[in-house]
């Protein structure tokens, strides 16, 4: 019997919703500080900037495009429902507006990925109406 449980998307809350909801319409989104002298983007959402822990920070969309920070081919992966992708590129991803984020990229072969090459996000089906950002080589 197959499990309906995911590993792969986390749940939603009100905090995350917009990020989630702009995912769905092939967007990225990002937190962006607003205090004065400050201005650090940041990706994982936080409700507080890291660089100076403000709380005034705001929603933006990202360009989509960045290069390939680091990299782990993943050979073998049991949970649902990663099993079914091996293997795969777990990676992190610095985005043109600074911040590092950690995804996957798809469409490229283990042997072509390079530190520094070029990305663009796309979005893979996330279970439900929800959309995962992976990238791809630009």
């Amino acid at each position: 019997m197959a499990s309906s449980v995911r590993y792969d998307v986390p749940e939603l809350d009100a905090f995350t919703r917009p990020w989630w909801e702009a995912a769905a319409e092939g967007r990225l989104l990002i937190r962006r500080c607003r205090a004065d002298g400050c201005g650090a983007a940041h990706h994982y959402p936080r409700e507080f900037c890291p660089q100076c822990w403000s709380e005034d920070v705001v929603w933006e969309e990202a360009s989509g495009v960045g290069s390939l920070y680091t990299w782990s081919v993943v050979h073998m992966n049991d949970l649902p429902p990663f099993g079914e992708r091996v293997p795969y590129a777990a990676a992190v991803v610095e985005l043109a507006e600074g911040p590092r984020m950690m995804t996957e990229v798809v469409d490229c072969a283990e042997a072509d990925l390079r530190v520094g090459m070029p990305l663009r996000v796309t979005f893979r089906e996330g279970g439900g109406e929800r959309r995962v950002p992976v990238f791809r080589p630009a």
